[in-house]
């Protein structure tokens, strides 16, 4: 099974991350993203949804994925 990943290999990745620095955890340290749930929650107010489609992203994930391509200047495929 060459070239396909195994069991531990991703933990073993993040381990190496955290160990060499990740600047995401660093960042989740400092900034406690909670706090803008309710701002956020508030500013989207989406109104009553019929049955089906897929439910929206959590507004918390979304506003980090922005965070983030505005400190490393990434564009949206690159995130």
């Amino acid at each position: 099974m060459a070239g396909q990943p195994g069991f531990f290999d991703l933990s073993n990745r993040y381990e190496a991350l955290s160990a060499a620095g990740d600047p995401l955890e660093r960042l989740a340290a400092v900034v406690d993203f909670e706090v803008f749930r309710g701002p956020l929650v508030a500013a989207l107010r989406r109104g009553p949804r019929g049955k089906g489609g897929r439910p929206p992203f959590d507004p918390v994930l979304m506003f980090k994925i922005l965070v983030l391509q505005a400190l490393y200047s990434l564009s949206d495929e690159a995130t």
